[in-house]
Formats: structure tokens, sequence, C-alpha cells
């Protein structure tokens, strides 16, 4: 799978290279990283990306010359062209397994008050946004894409099951989970996770994610119950 990212500000997506179990994945070429400056593609002699916005308004926009000769230089046949864009769809788990199907994911970061509107009507394939609310740029809003849609690509994570069982892949939280030592300030591991009983433990765990759920995103809760016609 290659992200490739368009962006004003190319050291900061670079450096996932050095980021933990991304930057292995792209060592190891389960991942490919290519990183491109919008502002090498301006025609302008000062290099410039941005100008004021028609009728009016506070800040600059990126004006869509260079934007779009980045698009044209690194999109394929086969490529998805992502706007980090408060406007999007918000992310979820949904959203970064459906990205799975797509060999070349371009992601276009967006700077000042975002990009000329010809661009995104014309040239994008979807906007996607990480929450409602707004950032001053559209660089940590892919690198998000790119770690959690990273770590559903075959090899990544190397324990495969590490992605069944996280929060979210089916819907509902992760169970609680424990480590050494058996017994911390008073407070003990579920004598369940000892017992060997394969149906059991997981019995616990289904029951422990279903509490997490209901507990901390009552919203996703309703909607398993629902799905799953349960009461």
């Amino acid at each position: 799978m290659k992200f490739k990212v368009l962006t004003l500000f190319p050291e900061f997506i670079n450096s996932l290279n050095s980021y933990g179990v991304i930057g292995r994945a792209i060592e190891q070429e389960k991942i490919e990283l290519i990183v491109k400056n919008i502002r090498d593609y301006s025609k302008d002699k000062h290099n410039r990306v941005d100008d004021e916005i028609y009728g009016g308004g506070a800040g600059m926009l990126m004006t869509p010359q260079p934007v779009y000769d980045s698009i044209m230089d690194v999109k394929t046949e086969n490529s998805i062209v992502i706007y980090m864009s408060p406007q999007g769809r918000v992310l979820n788990q949904n959203i970064c397994k459906e990205l799975l199907n797509y060999e070349d994911i371009i992601l276009l970061c967006g700077h000042y008050e975002g990009i000329d509107s010809r661009i995104v009507d014309n040239y994008v394939d979807m906007e996607l946004s990480i929450g409602d609310f707004v950032m001053t740029g559209g660089e940590l809003a892919a690198m998000v894409v790119i770690d959690s849609v990273s770590r559903l690509v075959d090899g990544v994570l190397g324990n495969e099951e590490s992605v069944v069982t996280d929060s979210h892949y089916n819907l509902l939280l992760q169970n609680n989970v424990y480590t050494r030592p058996r017994e911390f300030n008073g407070l003990k591991v579920p004598e369940v996770l000892f017992s060997g009983n394969h149906k059991e433990i997981e019995k616990w765990k289904h029951e422990s994610s279903l509490k997490n759920t209901k507990e901390k995103r009552p919203d996703i809760y309703e909607k398993y119950i629902k799905d799953n016609k349960l009461k």
C-alpha cells in the first residue's frame, strides 16, 4: 500500500519514517510513504501557494494551480484522492477498513483557510476529518490516517490477533486487559483469566467488552444492541 502525502511541511510527515511500528513497516516495505511539497509545484516566482479570498473573508486560501499539479503528478488509475478537511466524513474503524481496498492513497493537506473549492469539487474523491474541530493544517490528520490504516495491513503488526481484538474493530470497545503482577495495590486480576477454560475466558472477555462499551460509549452500545437485535 502506498501513501502519497501532499503538504507544505514534508519534514513533518517524514518523521513517520522513524516512528515505531509505522517506521518498521516502511523499512520492511509493507507500506510505502511518498511525500511531496506542494510549494515545489508553484509557478509563482516566489513559490507562493496562497492568495486572498474572492468576495472577502479572513485569512488566505491555497491557490488551485500548485495543488492540481501536485495531485496530477502522483495520481494513478488506482488512486483515491483524500482531502483532510473538517467538512469530511469523520474517520472511524469502518472507514479504515474501507481504505484497505485501495493500493494508492493520496492525502492532501490544506493550510490557511483551506484550498480553492474548484479542487475539492472536481479533483478530490473523499473529504475526511478526524473529528469535529479545526486544526491549523491537515498534516496531523493525515498521519492519523496513515497510522490507523497501516496497522490493518497484513504483516504490519506481526500479530494479526491484535487487530481483531482492537476497540471498534467489531464495533464494541476492547475488553479489560491485565499483565503481571497478579495483584497490584490490592487490586487483583480476575480469576477466570487463570482458569485455563477458554470458553469461560472468551465469555468473560465478551461481557467485559459489553460493559466497557455500555459505560464509555453508550451510543455504540445501543447500536450494537439494535444491530444484533438484543435486549
